[in-house]
């Protein structure tokens, strides 16, 4: 399967990344710098966008968690959409869904992120 993301500025602070395909042990260094480069260009709060990830493993938590403390300790915030219960079985299983605020779609993920400002 392919592997493609795209990160967008959406203003006050707020970019999203979105995955598309598998991230893995092979795509996650890409993935991790893509989010290492919109924390490092000024944004605040970050929506990973899962939309469209087919797969997620235990190396995309790790990517995922390193950006949330990078987030945080800034008072920065990060934010999942994840409509595929599959791929949330993940987060439910390892427990970070209560790391993590995770919607079911974009629209519910970027009305809470307005709502921090």
């Amino acid at each position: 399967m392919n592997f493609d993301l795209a990160t967008a500025a959406l203003g006050d602070g707020i970019f999203s990344v979105s995955v598309v395909g598998e991230v893995d042990l092979a795509t996650a260094p890409e993935f991790k710098q893509a989010l290492s480069d919109v924390t490092s260009s000024g944004a605040r709060r970050v929506l990973v966008d899962l939309s469209n990830a087919a797969f997620i493993d235990s190396t995309t938590l790790g990517v995922l968690m390193g950006a949330v403390k990078r987030l945080r300790s800034g008072g920065g915030e990060l934010t999942v959409v994840c409509p595929d219960p599959n791929v949330r079985k993940i987060f439910e299983i390892t427990r970070l869904d209560r790391v993590f605020s995770i919607f079911d779609t974009t629209a519910a993920g970027l009305a809470y992120l307005h709502e921090l400002s």
